[in-house]
């Protein structure tokens, strides 16, 4: 009788929660845009926000940083509440990562439902199409985007990420607002969608680059229990980054967004097995 034979299965629901979240955020977002919309033709829907998108996205504040620190003035388009959100969100990310990568971005929760349709036309084949060791270092481009954004940005002193930001292109393609060019990158990532899971995450988010880099040193971090793992490698294949969970004690993968469907509390059979938790040893 081998090993794996001898650990039950767990029985469980599958976290509903995080699903809830995406929803809800989602939805949100969408009524604030609209409402945008409606307020600047004289209408507006109770009890909502109408403030523009560029006031509700994390990543302006960060952008904003180097104008806000030499004049102590944000750069156009930028509001205060996208400093605030920024503070909240790299508050949030040092105890539980990028848990909104994960749970609260619309652009991340809309590539992921749109991965579904992919999933079912692509099967296993679904979002292993780029080879491994090309995959490895497209990884790393959203940290030069991030990188060009936050440059351009502080030397321009202008939002050059909106002419290609297809968060706002996707909650605005409606309106004039929109730059033909993040109509086009909205596109191109939909289009990819179907083929690989959340290829803007991946690959060109730069908000998603920051927040990943509070992986290495977040307070609760994913830890695979080695005694009790089976090694049937659920975990791996349930990623949507495409992380081998399978092989490290703990995971602190630039790429994760904490979105705990490697977990036991999800994909791995085994209780106690992959779990978010305070202290433990450090790998990458």
């Amino acid at each position: 009788m081998t090993v794996q034979t001898l650990k039950k299965p767990v029985h469980k629901k599958r976290p509903w929660i995080r699903t809830a979240t995406q929803i809800f955020f989602f939805a949100l977002i969408a009524l604030i845009s609209v409402n945008h919309t409606l307020v600047e033709s004289g209408k507006s829907i109770l009890f909502l926000s109408s403030a523009s998108l560029h006031a509700l996205c994390p990543f302006g504040g960060v952008v904003t940083i180097y104008q806000y620190i030499t004049t102590g003035t944000f750069v156009q388009k930028i509001h205060e509440a996208a400093f605030i959100l920024m503070i909240l969100g790299f508050l949030l990310a040092l105890i539980l990562g990028p848990v909104f990568c994960g749970w609260v971005c619309p652009l991340g929760s809309f590539q992921e439902w749109v991965s579904k349709l992919g999933k079912k036309l692509f099967k296993r084949r679904f979002n292993h199409f780029i080879p491994e060791k090309v995959d490895r270092y497209l990884r790393y481009v959203r940290y030069l985007v991030a990188i060009w954004v936050i440059y351009m940005t502080a030397k321009s002193a202008t939002l050059v990420f909106a002419q290609v930001d297809p968060y706002f292109a996707l909650f605005n393609f409606w309106t004039s607002e929109v730059a033909i060019g993040g109509l086009i990158v909205l596109g191109v990532t939909i289009l990819l969608s179907l083929f690989v899971e959340r290829p803007w995450c991946k690959y060109a988010c730069p908000y998603g680059a920051i927040q990943g880099i509070f992986n290495r040193f977040r307070v609760a971090k994913l830890h695979r229990n080695e005694k009790t793992c089976i090694d049937c490698k659920k975990c791996d294949q349930v990623c949507p980054m495409n992380i081998k969970v399978s092989e490290v004690k703990v995971v602190t993968n630039h790429q994760c967004i904490s979105c705990l469907k490697c977990t036991s509390e999800d994909a791995c059979p085994v209780a106690n097995t992959l779990n978010f938790r305070i202290g433990g040893s450090h790998e990458a």
